[in-house]
């Protein structure tokens, strides 16, 4: 008894050592493996001591937790008294709890068939002796642990209790059946298993060689998704770069540009994804990036306007306008080449598509280095606000610049002295911004335009007057080309 107690304290002890050891264990898979220890009989009537038992098994996965294992031993029992050789034959279920990446420890029990042979006795047995070779059944239980001591290498400890169902494993024959206990120490052969994901990628061993991706990297392709996420959440191919072949990588597509790695045209304009971001600059995401009326591809590949404006030659008409309504050339701002853009053609009701009636050219009245008063432009009081009234004059001023597109000014905004000089500078500047920003919407390109506030400067009447004072607050057109 006193034997099997020390038996049994420093099994623990090694056990309770292993578990400070570290190795990566979760997830096995099939295993194999050998191990060697002692046996420590517990029979009636005699004076048992230790002895050797080998064994070796191979243990298939059930379930995360649970395996079965299939072992096969020999090995002696003995004593003072007798010597009795063993071949266990066992199947164990194995109840591996904690799963961890750092060790294993487990329980174990099963069911198992006992062969064994007396080799020796005393001389004179105390009682009759059974000799010859006998089989009985048996049923093993104990605990374990396990540690990683190389790649799919695990150094295994383990004690156990094995009930006979014999009385005589000692060829005596007592009044209780026979047991041992066993302790062992081994290496164990794991192989990973198939439910298990090593690089954390979301799919598991199995599902990454029916893919054949590479099961130790989360990014097979590169392509900035792990292999999960292309097959599970975004339905890509793990195994391509570039999915559906548009020039952009799917995380580029997935993370950045938010557009659809499936889809090559994403919005269905015609440009794939790629060329849209990187050759054209439009927008992946819009069919119509300008707005104009045209889709993108259309432009490119079609009608040959700028998908980013969308009014590419400058008239003043939408080049989906010029294409669908008025057949008149986007590219060109006076399509019948006469001497009137498109647009004021149309809005003075004029054939865009013939230059006969084409209305002769408003000459330019003022010469370069000149300036006039634009006679009619008013403003809200003490604000950079257009009247209604404005619209006349600005309209004609739109005549004159939209036919003579060679002619470039400065819009010279001015105010009368009254309140502060800064403020009114400022004034000036915001409604000299006003007039330009009209005559831009209204189709005048921007670079014929500037524009500059000089506040009370320049006075063209007395500012001691009621009626002087009116005249001051001016916007002058000064021609610099």
């Amino acid at each position: 008894m006193q034997k099997t107690s020390r038996l049994a304290v420093l099994l623990l002890l090694g056990t309770l050592a292993s578990l400070s050891a570290f190795g990566q264990l979760r997830d096995q898979g099939s295993s194999a493996g050998v191990s060697l220890g002692a046996t420590l009989g517990m029979t009636d009537g005699t004076n048992d001591d230790y002895r050797f038992l080998a064994r070796g098994f191979y243990r298939l996965p059930f379930s995360k937790g649970l395996k079965g294992e299939l072992g096969l031993g020999i090995g002696q029992l003995g004593g003072s008294d007798y010597k009795t050789q063993i071949v266990p034959i066992d199947f164990r279920f194995v109840f591996m709890p904690i799963n961890s990446e750092s060790v294993n420890p487990y329980l174990y029990a099963g069911i198992g068939a006992l062969g064994f042979k007396v080799k020796e006795l005393p001389p004179k047995p105390t009682s009759p002796a059974k000799t010859g070779n006998t089989w009985t059944g048996f049923v093993p239980a104990g605990v374990g642990v396990q540690f990683k001591v190389g790649e799919g290498i695990a150094l295994e400890l383990s004690a156990g209790y094995n009930y006979t169902l014999s009385k005589d494993v000692n060829a005596i024959t007592e009044t209780k059946n026979d047991a041992y206990l066993s302790g062992q120490a081994g290496l164990t052969f794991i192989a990973e298993s198939p439910n298990a994901d090593p690089d954390k990628d979301g799919l598991t061993n199995a599902e990454e060689k029916q893919l054949g991706t590479n099961k130790k990297v989360a990014d097979t392709d590169g392509d900035g998704l792990n292999d999960g996420d292309e097959v599970k959440k975004y339905k890509t191919n793990a195994m391509a770069v570039d999915s559906d072949n548009d020039g952009l990588k799917d995380g580029e597509e997935v993370n950045v540009e938010k557009t659809d790695p499936n889809k090559a045209d994403t919005d269905g304009d015609g440009l794939s994804d790629g060329d849209e971001l990187t050759k054209y600059k439009t927008d992946a995401l819009k069919a119509d990036t300008d707005g104009d009326g045209l889709k993108d591809g259309e432009e490119v590949t079609k009608v040959k306007t700028d998908p980013l404006k969308a009014d590419t030659d400058g008239d003043g008409i939408k080049d989906s306008e010029e294409v669908t309504k008025y057949k008149t050339d986007p590219l060109k701002a006076d399509t019948d080449g006469g001497t009137v853009n498109d647009m004021t053609e149309i809005t003075r009701g004029s054939n865009p598509l013939d230059p006969a009636d084409d209305v002769p050219k408003v000459q330019v009245q003022v010469a370069v280095g000149a300036s006039i008063v634009l006679k009619g432009v008013t403003f809200e009081s003490g604000k950079a606000v257009l009247t209604p009234t404005s619209t006349d004059s600005l309209e004609r001023v739109y005549l004159v610049l939209s036919e003579n597109p060679d002619v470039t000014v400065e819009i010279q905004g001015y105010t009368d002295n009254t309140g502060k000089k800064a403020t009114n500078i400022k004034l000036s500047q915001a409604r000299a911004d006003a007039v330009r920003t009209w005559l831009i919407n209204k189709g005048i390109a921007a670079d014929r335009l500037t524009a500059k506030g000089f506040g009370p400067e320049n006075p063209i009447a007395p500012n001691t007057t009621k009626e002087g004072k009116a005249l001051n607050r001016r916007i002058e057109f000064f021609r610099t080309k």
